[in-house]
């Protein structure tokens, strides 16, 4: 009796450990199941991956390519200060030689050093506007008009953008809608969308052509356009809604701009009020007692003087610039 007793409760607790375990089993069998799912790993009865593990794929993939371009582009930004004067000259717009800019850059020196000479400044004066006439002058200039074609360029994109957007929804290939940009849109926008047609023409593939088009206008919108198109013949995804999305982009950057000017509007009124101070007072001070500062320019100290004061006008106007102006 008492062993029928022990056999009957030794298979009792066996049925109930073996029914515990089943239970803790498929519980953890689920588990492992709906981890896989989440982490897109799961696969059907037929060893076939499930939709949901090939968008997870595809957006992995995405994600690498957009990552490489990300350290695509933070390279480039590294080496923005390393463009070469040919690469300058082209960013604002000019095909003409080095040599050509060479020549100009003297003529440049030969004006500043003729004119602080006409007007009596120290030998040393001269020869560092020389200088400045040679090397700075002419840079300066070339960073003026390439910032001017920048924001030009800008003003367009968005709608450029757009119009290659329509176009590709009604059907038309991308390189026949940049050639109809390139022809539609004058300026920066339509040369720079020439030069994307005819390098795509010549055998350069699309994205390519668009990289090296953005060497010739680095600004971020244009990185992301050609990132854009090169991500998009790796992995076919939908160009027009990249193309929107990128035209939303560059909308908002320009209402963040806008607004960030609105709001450092008064401290650059400020700075200029400053900065216009000085040589204000100075003709004020002529005009109602003539010959009170002549002794500024008929003697030398007073040109050294001069010198120094223009000097540290300068840069006190190139600091105000700096705390005053935002970069978005």
């Amino acid at each position: 009796m008492k062993i029928a007793l022990i056999i009957i409760l030794t298979t009792a607790i066996a049925a109930v450990g073996i029914t515990i375990s089943l239970m803790l089993s498929q519980r953890q069998a689920s588990r492992d199941r709906a981890l896989s799912i989440i982490s897109g790993t799961a696969t059907d009865t037929r060893g076939k991956n499930n939709e949901k593990n090939d968008q997870n794929k595809r957006r992995a993939a995405i994600a690498k390519k957009l990552k490489d371009a990300g350290q695509e582009d933070s390279d480039e930004q590294k080496e923005k200060g390393k463009s070469t004067t040919r690469e300058q000259i082209q960013q604002a717009g000019f095909e003409f030689s080095i040599a050509q800019f060479y020549i100009m850059s003297a003529l440049s020196a030969v004006v500043f050093a003729g004119g602080s000479f006409y007007i009596g400044m120290p030998n040393l004066v001269v020869g560092l506007l020389t200088i400045v006439g040679f090397l700075g002058f002419p840079k300066l200039v070339l960073f003026i008009l390439t910032k001017r074609r920048q924001k030009k360029f800008l003003e367009d994109f968005a709608d450029a953008l757009e119009a290659m957007m329509r176009l590709l929804k009604a059907g038309m290939p991308m390189n026949e809608a940049i050639k109809m940009c390139s022809k539609e849109f004058e300026g920066p926008i339509g040369e720079e969308m020439s030069r994307i047609y005819e390098l795509q023409k010549i055998g350069t593939p699309l994205g390519e052509a668009a990289l090296i088009v953005a060497k010739r206008m680095p600004i971020p919108e244009m990185r992301m356009f050609a990132t854009g198109l090169a991500i998009q013949q790796q992995t076919g995804s939908s160009l027009s809604d990249i193309l929107s999305n990128l035209a939303k982009v560059i909308r908002a950057r320009f209402q963040l701009k806008r607004k960030v000017k609105s709001l450092s509007a008064e401290a650059k009124s400020s700075a200029a009020i400053i900065a216009c101070m000085p040589p204000l007072v100075g003709l004020g001070l002529n005009a109602f007692n003539p010959g009170y500062i002549d002794i500024i320019f008929d003697t030398k100290s007073g040109m050294i003087g001069l010198s120094c004061f223009g000097g540290w006008m300068c840069l006190g106007m190139v600091i105000m610039w700096k705390m005053s102006n935002f970069k978005v």
